[in-house]
């Protein structure tokens, strides 16, 4: 059984359906109290094989038994649409109290249109170093659609220098559909391309190209969040230099560096990366109004 990200559990789906492969949708159509997973989680089962979660434990066991059982009496034909609701009580061997009702529905483009497509946040990373790579590694699972920009294929291309620490073809060949690589020669050109209301991460192998790269985004004034790494010497000097590039105080304010969780220790890349992901989460449930909070506490 894999874990997915919404996207890209909708995408293996529609292949799934498109191939005929005799499979059932489940989704979390309500829940109430305490449930391990929350409405529009969706799971898919078919005869061998499991992808996607609704939280696992005793609820999801059950909820593949019945759907399994289903795609056995029904060998001829899809089996007919039906909801079932659980409580999560003492019979599950749980605690939690919760109350949850799943919707079994066989796999076909008739079901697929009533799983809505995602308009999740857009995140430009640029960097595929060892920090970028880990950053890429916590969001494959996570419902964030995120452009990977690097341009280390043009600078070491023709120098016969070794991509040391790069994304090798496998690691790129593996990325989920919502993650794409994009090689380039001019990383900062590519802000433009960015969505409005983007988040921006700025994270490359050299201090003069994250300049330009940070700058490109400040000044379009439309990102929902500019962080870059490095430390309050890199910020302090960047700040200066921009600022004499013409850049306004509201402008420069919206640069956050260094990035992640202000509280969390650590230059492991992992550690930061981490710490980075889980600063865009606390910023996606401030948008979705889910935290008390301000949105500066989701910066460092």
């Amino acid at each position: 059984m894999s874990t997915w990200s919404a996207p890209a559990l909708r995408q293996l789906a529609h292949a799934w359906a498109q191939a005929g492969r005799c499979a059932i949708m489940i989704t979390v159509a309500d829940s109430k109290g305490s449930t391990p997973r929350d409405a529009g989680t969706r799971m898919l089962v078919s005869p061998n094989a499991i992808e996607g979660t609704i939280g696992g434990g005793h609820l999801e066991w059950q909820a593949i038994e019945l759907a399994r059982n289903a795609l056995r009496e029904c060998k001829t034909e899809p089996p007919a649409a039906w909801t079932q609701t659980i409580a999560l009580g003492p019979s599950l061997g749980q605690c939690c109290g919760g109350v949850v009702r799943l919707d079994f529905a066989a796999l076909d483009e008739q079901a697929l249109r009533h799983w809505p497509i995602s308009q999740g946040m857009h995140i430009e990373l640029h960097g595929a170093g060892h920090v970028g790579q880990a950053v890429v590694k916590l969001l494959a699972d996570l419902d964030f659609s995120v452009r990977w920009i690097d341009t280390r294929d043009s600078d070491t291309k023709d120098s016969g220098i070794e991509l040391c620490g790069l994304p090798d073809a496998s690691c790129l060949d593996a990325l989920p559909p919502h993650i794409t690589w994009h090689p380039c020669d001019a990383p900062e050109d590519e802000v433009a391309d960015a969505p409005p209301g983007a988040i921006h991460l700025v994270m490359t192998h050299r201090h003069d190209l994250d300049l330009r790269i940070i700058e490109a985004i400040l000044r379009r004034n439309d990102s929902l969040f500019a962080g870059m790494i490095g430390s309050q010497t890199k910020k302090a000097k960047f700040l200066h230099r921009l600022e004499a590039r013409g850049l306004s105080q509201a402008q420069l304010a919206h640069m956050s560096c260094p990035i992640g969780l202000p509280g969390l220790k650590g230059k492991e890349p992992a550690v930061i990366a981490v710490s980075v992901v889980a600063q865009l989460l606390m910023l996606r449930q401030l948008q979705a109004g889910a935290l008390p909070v301000t949105p500066d506490k989701a910066k460092p």
